[in-house]
């Protein structure tokens, strides 16, 4: 990680919205963006800030369950945000929000989420792979870096979270046969503050950041692959249960089919003892030469 960056406090400032003029009655907000060496903003960063825009028009005891959102456009990480929350429905347990994410007039992103007031129901969960590493045990990603850019090693290193892949990472090479299917251990890099709605929002921000490999690894495709063009296109969450951003999560993920230049990519979120906290899905354009 390059010592003159903190990438949790650059993630912390993306995740700190202000309001919009106290003149008016709309629900605006803006947000900073990350920089990124690619110059685009990042999928994660745009998906969180656009949940805690949602929820800074919500009561304290109602907390986000599901959001649907869509990239519209690539945003310029040179540049802020606004989002603007429309409050579409407040019910006796749920509330529903659409926030829409603008640069230079534009939208980029548009989202619908869901909240619920917490009560007592019906509770199961799927199980935890089992036989898998422990976070100890594996490499960190810059073991992974030799013989890639300059610049597409600062993209790793300079992140605020942690990624152990089982088995590797793809960026340089995949290791074993080609299998739609991959599990990545994760953590934010130092502790976060205790505000639960922070570590919701940081867990969607890190649900992005490697759905999408999945995909590739089914092809044997390597990120560095010549010509190689992903875009995210939708992501889908459901938060189940709570959980700390900061310990070591469990991020199983399989992708369970790829046709015309699309795959989807699904993925499963544990704590380290095995609580399911989350769900996620998210298709990819993914453009292969000769492919």
């Amino acid at each position: 990680m390059s010592e003159d960056v903190d990438p949790v406090a650059a993630m912390l400032a993306v995740l700190t919205l202000d309001s919009g003029d106290a003149r008016t009655t709309e629900d605006i907000f803006t947000g900073v963006s990350q920089v990124m060496p690619t110059g685009r903003v990042f999928g994660g960063q745009v998906l969180a800030q656009a949940v805690i825009a949602a929820e800074r028009t919500m009561p304290p005891d109602r907390t986000v369950h599901s959001m649907h959102g869509y990239f519209l456009r690539p945003g310029d990480a040179s540049s802020g945000i606004t989002f603007s929350v429309d409050r579409i429905h407040d019910g006796r347990s749920f509330s529903t929000r659409r926030t829409q994410a603008f640069q230079d007039g534009l939208p980029i992103f548009s989202m619908i989420a869901s909240f619920e007031t917490d009560s007592p129901g019906l509770d199961h969960q799927a199980a935890m792979p089992t036989g898998i590493p422990q976070p100890e045990d594996l490499p960190n990603v810059e073991d992974h870096l030799s013989g890639l850019h300059p610049m597409t090693k600062r993209f790793f290193t300079d992140r605020p979270v942690e990624l152990r892949h089982i088995p590797s990472p793809i960026y340089g090479a995949v290791e074993g046969p080609p299998a739609p299917r991959q599990a990545v251990w994760m953590r934010t890099r130092r502790e976060l503050p205790d505000d639960p709605r922070l570590h919701r929002a940081a867990l969607a921000y890190m649900s992005d950041l490697s759905i999408q490999e999945s995909v590739l690894r089914a092809h044997g495709v390597t990120w560095s692959h010549p010509g190689l063009k992903v875009a995210s296109l939708d992501h889908a969450m459901w938060w189940h249960r709570p959980g700390r951003v900061d310990d070591w999560l469990l991020y199983d993920q399989e992708s369970p089919s790829a046709r015309g230049g699309r795959g989807l990519a699904t993925g499963r979120i544990f704590t380290r003892d095995g609580v399911l906290i989350a769900t996620v899905a998210q298709e990819i354009m993914a453009r292969i030469p000769g492919q």
